[in-house]
This record gives structure tokens, sequence and C-alpha cells, in this order.
């Protein structure tokens, strides 16, 4: 890919990423503000500001490391994570759920809207109507796969946290206690496993089957239900 290749691919996925970790974020601060815990409002993270939200490694070194290594098919990030003190929460097992549950859905919403967008594509020059799309497209599918990704059942992923909340204690304990080791284990699914099985000739790309194969056809879904195909 030349330059000016790798320029306009990463235009076309630079922005629905930002957009999609930065509603992301905002959103679980929002929610846990409003359910009793400032801490997020009180640091700024409740913000559409992108610079808020940023976390070198997972915004900006693992998108790139992907967008190389997928030959410019994919980009993938994540953003720092929102503060919460959930003890401060009104009722902290309860709106522990709401609050994790506010990141994934506000993804969702954003497909929607994406595909719905793209019925304006006629009143854009040609040009910029391939442009615009490629970012609708790409937003469908990025939010989607942030969507999957985060309702996995491991913490400190949104769907630990909402697995933490509705578990019976004696299960949802041991668990919780992932959350240390958490980071790790995503990091070593995402990026050792795939690596570990090249060299043994296996395919462990369990992100692609857990994560983009449900988010591929999630955006498929998404299409449909807006009457684009």
């Amino acid at each position: 890919m030349d330059f000016y290749g790798l320029m306009f691919t990463v235009s076309v996925w630079a922005l629905p990423l930002l957009l999609a970790i930065t509603f992301h974020e905002a959103a679980h601060g929002f929610v846990a503000w409003r359910l009793g815990d400032n801490t997020a409002y009180l640091q700024g993270r409740v913000s559409f500001n992108p610079f808020r939200h940023i976390d070198p490694f997972g915004t900006v070194i693992m998108p790139a490391l992907l967008l190389l290594v997928s030959g410019g098919k994919m980009m993938f990030g994540f953003a720092k994570p929102v503060p919460v003190a959930f003890h401060r929460l009104r009722s902290p097992r309860r709106d522990m759920v709401l609050v994790a549950l506010a990141g994934p859905g506000t993804n969702i919403a954003l497909a929607i809207l994406s595909s719905l967008l793209i019925h304006t594509l006629p009143l854009f020059p040609p040009d910029v109507a391939e442009w615009v799309f490629l970012n609708l497209r790409n937003s469908i599918l990025l939010n989607m796969i942030l969507a999957v990704f985060n309702m996995l059942p491991l913490p400190p992923l949104d769907g630990g946290r909402v697995a933490v909340g509705l578990l019976p204690r004696a299960l949802a304990m041991p668990l919780a206690r992932l959350e240390r080791l958490g980071f790790i284990i995503i990091l070593g699914g995402i990026f050792v496993l795939p690596w570990i099985g090249d060299k043994l000739g296996l395919d462990l790309n369990i992100f692609y089957l857990l994560v983009f194969e449900p988010a591929a056809y999630l955006s498929q879904w998404i299409f449909r239900l807006t009457g684009v195909f």
C-alpha cells in the first residue's frame, strides 16, 4: 500500500474509531453521574472531547498495529476506562450493571444511526459520497465490534461487570477477582494466541471467532433493519 493509500485508509477508520470509543466512555460516565457517582464528571470524562479519553496504547498503538498487520483492512482500539466508584452509586449492584451496559448500548445506537445516514449519500458528490460511505460502513462495524467485545463476560470488560452484577455472590466474587488479570488475558487472546497458532499451523484467532464474526453478522442485520440492503 502506498503512502496516499495508507492515509486514505486511516482517514476512513480513524474518525469512526474515535467517535465510537469517545461516546462509549462518555456514556459510562454520564450514567454513573446520573446514578449517584460524580467521579467521572469531576474528572472531565463526561465529555465528547476525544482527547479526554485517549489511551496511548489502546487508542493509538494497538489500532496502528492492527491496521498494519491486516494490510489496512481492520482497526480496533479502546480508550482510557472511565473511573467509577461503584460504592457511591445509589444501588451499587444494580447500577453497576446499568453503567456497564451504557457503553455497548451507545455503540449499538451509533451503528444504527450510521446505517440510517447511508440513505443521505445521494446528497453528496460521488467522490465525497464514497469517502462518507466508507466512514459510515466502518462506523457500523467498529461500533458493533466494540459492543460485542465489551460484552464478553470477563472483567474489566463491561460484560464481566454485568455478569458480576447479575450472578449469585458465590459465582460473582471469583469472577470479580479475575479483573486483575483481565487485561493480560485479553491481550493474550488478541495477539499471543494467534501468534502461537500461526507457529503451530492452527487457527487460534479467538478474537475473530468470538468478536469479529458476531459483529459482522450483527452489522448485516443492522443494514437490513435500516433498509440499506
